[in-house]
């Protein structure tokens, strides 16, 4: 009963008028929607609008919710749903805004179990229980500067859809189970690429904070496949088509 409610609910949603004001932020805030295909355009408003009516924002910092803060965040983490079948972001309830990077609290564990703590300055983070945090001057700045590869909501939500499959580990629910061997095998060998180019110091198109691990790779492949395209299909070009398979976009053609 509840599915076939949320179902009624969405179709609701993606029937009603998109509002005139929520285009007029997305259109200043995020210029990338501008480059998009009319089909896939209509597509994301109408994603936007499910998105906005399902999730909580929070504001934290004393920042204000407004609903220029909820469209471009929606509009940029539906950015990643285009062309597949979505349940928007299930494990994902509420998203929490500061006005800038904010200070949390962090833990280090040391050799024989000792554990420190320390103040430690973030953008965003995704937690497993479903809550995204985000600093708004940076979703601004991210959204605004479409081609240098850093777009903090397209790194955090990639980490939800990653987490989908019940881990988070750089291998997000594919199409088919047959697809995980030729994921595995081309994503394996860019993430100890990029690791040895992180160790010797050289130019890569990837940032570099993708070494860290699996998890944090996928997050930064997906913010080049969307804003550095050519480079990365240049460089990479299995780990490219290995991504335009999953997110079904070429965003090469933005950018023609």
């Amino acid at each position: 009963m509840f599915g076939f409610m949320k179902k009624r609910r969405r179709q609701r949603l993606l029937a009603a008028p998109f509002p005139p004001a929520w285009l007029e932020h997305i259109e200043r805030n995020f210029p990338l929607y501008r480059r998009l295909p009319a089909r896939d355009q209509q597509e994301l408003l109408g994603h936007i609008k499910v998105f906005v009516a399902e999730k909580h924002f929070e504001g934290c910092g004393g920042l204000e919710i407004t609903d220029e803060i909820r469209v471009t965040i929606a509009a940029q983490a539906c950015l990643l749903l285009l062309n597949r079948k979505t349940d928007y972001y299930p494990r994902v309830t509420s998203i929490l805004v500061y006005p800038s990077a904010y200070i949390a609290r962090a833990y280090d564990r040391a050799g024989g179990g000792a554990v420190s703590e320390f103040d430690d300055v973030r953008l965003g983070e995704a937690w497993s229980h479903g809550t995204v945090v985000l600093s708004w001057d940076d979703v601004k700045h991210g959204a605004a500067d479409i081609r240098d590869g850093r777009n903090l909501v397209l790194h955090e939500f990639a980490h939800q859809l990653d987490g989908e499959s019940g881990t988070t580990r750089g291998a997000p629910v594919l199409e088919q189970h047959s697809m995980y061997v030729a994921w595995a095998r081309v994503l394996g060998d860019a993430y100890e690429k990029l690791r040895s180019d992180a160790v010797r110091g050289r130019r890569t198109v990837l940032d570099t904070y993708g070494a860290t691990n699996e998890a944090e790779f996928f997050a930064v492949i997906t913010e080049a496949f969307f804003e550095r395209p050519k480079e990365l299909k240049r460089t990479h070009p299995e780990l490219y088509d290995q991504l335009k398979a999953f997110y079904r976009q070429d965003p090469m053609s933005y950018f023609g």
